[in-house]
């Protein structure tokens, strides 16, 4: 079965530079693999490229002779850095303050017509200048924390946004509404995600555990550890992530150690690969290829930080739901639920 399959193409580079890269620079692989792996990098302590001396100084001048203040009588203008900071800003009503953005920001489709200032590796700071924003929102994981310093410096307002748990959301949704004077909206957003995801919990907390291997490329094969969004997720469905003790929040993983894990139940959330059940199909042996519990769900939805994650939670519930009627239909050995 496949669920909210999307194609895309595989980013250039290395696979640890694709399961490393940043909210969209080169493909839009890159930015799935970035999406979920950004948070190491700044545990591991990977650099970010940033702007030049020269250029910032530069860059400095301009700001001192255009002048950036907010207008207290006005709605803010306010720029994003993420792709998930730009959903949570229209999320939370504040879609129509948004003056610019950053590659990748495609969701709602209004957008795609905002204004970009560059990528999750380069923003052009002289861009972000003229678009005169009141306040940049910078997601703390994911923004290089150099951008974030030399924003400041220019005396630009730049506020951090922390979303890697599914209950980060809605604190977001209402800091944006107070951000942007739209709290009635931004509540209203935070307690429906909230609503969404609780009625999942209690629907799926007593399910039988159903142990799962998380996938997010294949070349190499990369996975996730117990600290991620995406094993919050399976764990909240019922599920067992068998990587989840791992050191690494994404480390690659070899197949000879998927094999001896065994899963009842693999998900992988790599958009570029059109039909993970024919790739796992080499391995007959694997209790979810005998079984046909082998589910692509949409990176969209289990990966951004985004109030879509209501929807990612939902649509692996029902993945996970599915799989144990395989199970209860066509007990395989040691796999009978």
């Amino acid at each position: 079965m496949s669920l909210e399959v999307k194609p895309g193409s595989n980013a250039p580079g290395t696979a640890p530079e694709r399961a490393e890269s940043a909210h969209g620079a080169c493909s839009r692989a890159a930015l799935r693999t970035r999406e979920i792996t950004t948070a190491h990098r700044s545990v591991s302590g990977g650099g970010h490229r940033g702007a030049s001396t020269p250029t910032f100084v530069a860059t400095l001048i301009l700001a001192l002779s255009v002048g950036v203040t907010a207008d207290a009588s006005r709605p803010p203008r306010l720029l994003s850095l993420a792709p998930n900071l730009t959903e949570i800003a229209y999320a939370a009503g504040a879609g129509g303050l948004l003056v610019g953005t950053v590659e990748y920001s495609d969701y709602p489709d209004a957008a795609r017509k905002l204004p970009r200032v560059g990528d999750a590796w380069r923003v052009d700071l002289e861009r972000v200048l003229a678009l005169k924003p009141d306040v940049v929102l910078a997601w703390p994981t994911g923004t290089p924390s150099t951008t974030i310093a030399q924003l400041r410096g220019l005396g630009l307002e730049v506020a951090e946004v922390p979303t890697q748990r599914l209950a980060d959301v809605p604190v977001a949704l209402r800091q944006l509404g107070r951000i942007a004077g739209t709290q009635a909206a931004a509540e209203r957003a935070a307690r429906e995600f909230e609503a969404r995801v609780a009625q999942q919990r209690a629907a799926y907390a007593r399910r039988t555990p159903l142990t799962v291997f998380i996938e997010i490329d294949d070349e190499p094969v990369y996975t996730v550890n117990g600290r991620h969004v995406i094993s919050e997720i399976v764990e909240l469905c019922g599920g067992r992530n068998v990587f989840a003790t791992l050191p690494q929040l994404a480390p690659p993983i070899s197949t000879e150690a998927v094999l001896a894990a065994d899963p009842q139940v693999i998900v992988t959330t790599d958009d570029t690969i059109a039909d993970p059940v024919a790739i796992w199909r080499q391995w007959p042996r694997l209790r979810a290829v005998q079984a046909g519990t082998v589910y692509s769900l949409s990176s969209d939805l289990v990966t951004r930080a985004s109030p879509r994650l209501a929807q990612g939670v939902e649509v692996t519930c029902h993945a996970l739901e599915q799989a144990r009627e395989a199970y209860r239909l066509a007990p395989l050995r040691g796999g009978a639920l």
